[in-house]
C-alpha cells in the first residue's frame, strides 16, 4: 500500500483540504481496512493498471466507522473536500449520503479527460477547473467563510454559543444549516473535528488527552463514540486496519 498526499491548493483552501492517492497496484488481492471520521468528504476516482478510469463518486461526511474494500491492480485518485464545497463545488446537499457513497457520471468535472498518471498532474488539472467553476459562482455568504474559519482553525475545541456570538449568526439558524445541508448538527461535526485532531497523537503512542477533553473517560468515550476503537486500539491499529492511523503514523 502507497498512500500520498497534495497539498497545495492554490486559491481552493476555503474548498480543498488536499488531493490523494492510494496505490494498490501491485497487491494481488483487494485491500480492506476501515475509514474513520475526519470531517471531510471526497471525491474518489477508481483507476486500473492501464491508468483507465473506471469509476466515480462522491462519499458523504462520515460520523461514524465504516469498513470498506479497494479492489487489487488499482489506484484511488481523490479529492478531500471541505464542507463548504457541497454547496459552492457540487451545488447541494449531501445529507442524503450521510455515512454512504453517490456514483458520479464518469465525466464529471471532464475527469475522464484528466492525467491519471501521476498524483501532481491530476491535482494541478483538477484544480484548474475547480478555480474555474467557483469563478461563474454568486459572492459567497461571508457568514459561511467564518464559520468555516473560525471551525477548522480551532479543530473543533469551541461550543456553539462561542461560535454564534462570534459571527453574529443565530445558533438555531447555523444549525438548521448544518442539519439541511450534512445532515448532522454543528455540535456533531465539532466533536468530529476535536476527535480527527487526537488521530495524529494516537498514531504516535499519545494515549491521553493533551487538550479538547475533560478527562482520560471522556477522551476515551468519545473516541470510541465515532471510531468504534478506544485509543490504544487505535494505536495498535492490528493488520493495519486503519488507514489514517497507519499513515499519520509513518
Amino acid at each position: 500500500m502507497k498512500y500520498k498526499e497534495n497539498k497545495r491548493q492554490r486559491g481552493l483552501s476555503h474548498v480543498v483540504k488536499c488531493f490523494w492517492e492510494y496505490d494498490n497496484l501491485d497487491n494481488l488481492k483487494e485491500t480492506e481496512y476501515t475509514i474513520i471520521p475526519d470531517g471531510y468528504f471526497d471525491l474518489i476516482c477508481v483507476i486500473d493498471n492501464n491508468n483507465k478510469l473506471l469509476n466515480v463518486f462522491l462519499t458523504g461526511i462520515w460520523t461514524q466507522p465504516v469498513n470498506t474494500q479497494i479492489k487489487r491492480k488499482t489506484k484511488l485518485f481523490g479529492i478531500r473536500f471541505k464542507l463548504m464545497a457541497a454547496e459552492y463545488i457540487f451545488k447541494q446537499s449531501i445529507s442524503a449520503i450521510l455515512n454512504t457513497q453517490s456514483d458520479l457520471p464518469i465525466d464529471f468535472l471532464g475527469i475522464q479527460n484528466a492525467q491519471l498518471h501521476s498524483l501532481n498532474a491530476f491535482a494541478q488539472e483538477m484544480t484548474q477547473k475547480l478555480n474555474l467553476g467557483l469563478k461563474t459562482l454568486k459572492e459567497i455568504d461571508n457568514r459561511k467563510l467564518n464559520l468555516f474559519k473560525l471551525i477548522y482553525k480551532s479543530q473543533g475545541d469551541l461550543t456553539v454559543k462561542t461560535i454564534s456570538e462570534t459571527i453574529l449568526w443565530s445558533s438555531r439558524q447555523i444549525n438548521r444549516y448544518f442539519n439541511q445541508q450534512y445532515g448532522f448538527s454543528l455540535k456533531t461535526y465539532l466533536n468530529i473535528l476535536k476527535c480527527h485532531a487526537s488521530y495524529s497523537g494516537i498514531a504516535n503512542g499519545e494515549l491521553f488527552p493533551t487538550k479538547n477533553y475533560f478527562d482520560q473517560p471522556h477522551f476515551i468515550k468519545e473516541i470510541k463514540r465515532y471510531t468504534g476503537a478506544t485509543p490504544k486500539e487505535l494505536y495498535q491499529n492490528k493488520n493495519d486496519r486503519f488507514l489514517q492511523l497507519f499513515t499519520l503514523g509513518e
